[in-house]
């Protein structure tokens, strides 16, 4: 999906951010995914994550990572990711 990408937020990766220096581990990413929700169609989840695979795409919002499998990313992709209070 060449050209086509996921709106990673300033302000989500700043929360992100917070949540790393909350853990202390400066490894830490979002991670992004969706699964399958049966008759009320797709869930989507956020997970903190330490490791990206291969077939993961890496998105990167002010030093912070965000990241989406393979399978969940056509289904994502044109979406935004966004924090708010």
């Amino acid at each position: 999906m060449e050209g086509v990408s996921i709106d990673f937020t300033e302000s989500a990766a700043a929360k992100v951010r917070a949540l790393k220096a909350n853990e202390g581990d400066d490894s830490l990413m979002l991670r992004v995914f969706i699964t399958g929700g049966g008759c009320n169609g797709f869930s989507y989840g956020f997970t903190i994550d330490n490791e990206v695979c291969p077939d993961d795409t890496l998105l990167q919002q002010g030093g912070i990572k965000l990241v989406v499998d393979s399978m969940s990313f056509p289904y994502l992709a044109g979406a935004k990711v966004d924090y708010s209070e």
